[in-house]
């Protein structure tokens, strides 16, 4: 057992961060910004970000996995939720396709940008980076019904022109999306709970390399579990955080959206710098637990945040499209679907054997980088 001296998990800056990006919030929220309130906002914002990941590990610390995982990921998706509509609300019908821009961009980053970069991480720390295929395996088919049924089918169905759903269709997807987003926490949290740990050989390797460095902090097995109030503090300072996160985004949405017209950029750029943003905690969450030898961990974070974008965000746009005007653009284009299909048959491929080298986790950042790519130069 371990002996090393505990270390309070809440530090002055994380303390004082979220706190400084709210206020940031509350005095620039509907306001046109100078270009140095942008600069003060957007540092704002990359301090709450950093904040909002370590909140997020001591919360994880406390309840474990593959409830810390969940938290971060539900957290982001909620706050995600409500700035798509808050958005979508403001700009009429130049925000008619914001939602499906944006969590195709969410879909496309976690399951290429996180799970590569975590990949990466981990075959570069072990030379192959080992995790649990049957969770992973089950999220990833999750991701993909989602994505189809969300993203795919508006496109091709009949009822409306164009890549729109009727009213019985949209319900129907967010009645589905909304169930099997449930079924999925019920299996990753309670039937199945331990299909969603580290693996042995995951968890030997890293208390191997804690030891040898002498880091008793090494991973979450060896680190004194905080106590309740600090991770009650913890949980209440990351929805801070978040809000800020999102909020502060906003806040500077106008400036990308003018930067990007400028640009002469389709409005579909927009939709990914949102997602980029409100990835980003949960981005340096996996990173950093992929360090730690816990590509469960990064593998959870990615897939349940990807699962959560689509089945929270199409429920709430379904019962938001009741007081919004304007169309609802959801089906995906021809370049798009094909970015989706080559996505989910590349991770069917990474994810069955339960190990993946350098090799895999390059494929799935090239598949990232021609999306990104793609959106400004369709």
């Amino acid at each position: 057992m371990s002996t090393a001296t505990h270390r309070s998990p809440l530090t002055d800056w994380t303390l004082l961060v979220p706190v400084v990006a709210l206020v940031a919030l509350v005095f620039s929220w509907g306001r046109d910004l100078s270009p140095v309130a942008v600069v003060l906002v957007s540092l704002c914002l990359a301090g709450a970000v950093l904040a909002a990941v370590h909140h997020a590990e001591v919360v994880a610390l406390r309840v474990g996995e593959p409830f810390g995982s969940l938290v971060l990921a539900v957290a982001v998706t909620v706050i995600e939720v409500a700035l798509i509509v808050t958005l979508m609300a403001d700009g009429g019908d130049k925000t008619a396709s914001l939602a499906r821009d944006t969590v195709f961009a969410a879909v496309m980053i976690t399951c290429n940008g996180i799970v590569g970069l975590s990949l990466l991480v981990g075959a570069l720390r072990n030379r192959v980076a080992v995790f649990n295929a049957e969770g992973s395996g089950a999220a990833l088919a999750t991701v993909a019904t989602l994505a189809v049924l969300s993203l795919v089918l508006p496109t091709f169905t009949t009822s409306k022109p164009g890549p729109e759903f009727s009213t019985a269709q949209l319900t129907f997807a967010a009645v589905a999306s909304l169930a099997l987003y449930g079924l999925f926490i019920a299996v990753q949290t309670v039937r199945h709970r331990d299909y969603f740990l580290p693996v042995d050989t995951e968890r030997r390797t890293a208390e191997a390399a804690a030891r040898a460095a002498g880091d008793t902090d090494g991973d979450g097995e060896h680190a004194e579990p905080p106590t309740a109030r600090a991770a009650l503090a913890s949980l209440g300072l990351l929805l801070v955080a978040l809000v800020a996160v999102v909020g502060n985004a906003k806040a500077v949405s106008p400036t990308i959206e003018k930067g990007v017209a400028d640009a002469g950029l389709p409005n579909a750029v927009v939709g990914v710098i949102i997602a980029l943003l409100v990835l980003l905690p949960e981005t340096l969450a996996a990173v950093r637990a992929a360090r730690r030898d816990r590509v469960q961990t990064s593998l959870n974070l990615a897939y349940g945040s990807a699962i959560a974008s689509i089945g929270l965000t199409i429920p709430a746009i379904a019962l938001a499209s009741i007081w919004l005007t304007g169309p609802l653009l959801l089906g995906l284009g021809p370049i798009h679907m094909v970015l989706l299909a080559l996505t989910v048959v590349v991770s069917a491929l990474t994810i069955v054997p339960g190990r993946a080298t350098l090799l895999q986790g390059g494929v799935h950042v090239v598949l990232l980088a021609a999306y990104l790519f793609l959106a400004v130069s369709p």
